[in-house]
């Protein structure tokens, strides 16, 4: 598993994550998605060999996007964007991650939270909270972009727990076993704090 900081990287091996910081801030989910596929492109081709203009992405019906051109060739990936920031993954099976913007005068929808992840904020001293949030719902939307089905399954029939700060597992009575996953904390640019997190379902 690689975290990768720049476009111009090549992943040596997979699965890699690509956090890259730009300087845009898009105001509209148009411009969020032109920044997010215009990087993707890039990174893409710099992995693959080829010229930006020759990989194209689209997405299944559910919303999850695939290497259209050229063939895929059993590659899977998944974007994220938030404030500037973008993400990449790309790995040899279905593969999700997300960005979360730490939001420090934001209280946690616990509604939306399982019973234990509910707790497990509430034993925190407020400060704590946002990051820990943060990092938590990064976790679960990374999740639910790997199953492929966005959140139509309820963030709270899953539960997400933390490792330590570098891993979680996500238990789901949907799916036998648990799922392990990735955390990273960063700095957007020098500006906001970021939370990131990458699964893989195998």
């Amino acid at each position: 598993m690689f975290w990768l900081s720049s476009p111009d990287q090549c992943a040596t091996a997979l699965p890699a994550v690509w956090l890259v910081a730009t300087d845009h801030r898009p105001a509209t989910l148009t411009e969020r998605s032109a920044l997010r596929r215009g990087l993707a492109r890039t990174i893409l081709a710099k992995q693959l060999g080829l010229e930006p203009e020759s990989v194209r992405i689209d997405h299944e019906p559910g919303g999850r996007p695939l290497i259209a051109a050229p063939d895929g060739d059993g590659l899977h990936i998944s974007l994220a964007t938030r404030a500037g920031l973008v993400a990449l993954a790309l790995a040899h099976a279905r593969v999700g991650v997300d960005v979360e913007q730490v939001e420090p005068d934001r209280q946690p929808p616990f509604a939306a939270l399982h019973p234990c992840e509910q707790a497990m904020l509430r034993a925190l001293p407020p400060p704590d909270r946002p990051l820990a949030f943060a990092r938590l719902w990064s976790a679960k939307e990374a999740y639910v972009k790997a199953l492929g089905t966005g959140f139509l399954r309820p963030p709270e029939s899953f539960l997400v727990r933390f490792a330590d700060q570098d891993r979680f597992l996500v238990e789901d009575p949907q799916r036998p076993g648990s799922a392990c996953g990735f955390s990273r904390t960063i700095r957007n640019g020098g500006h906001e704090t970021m939370a990131a997190a990458f699964i893989q379902l195998i």
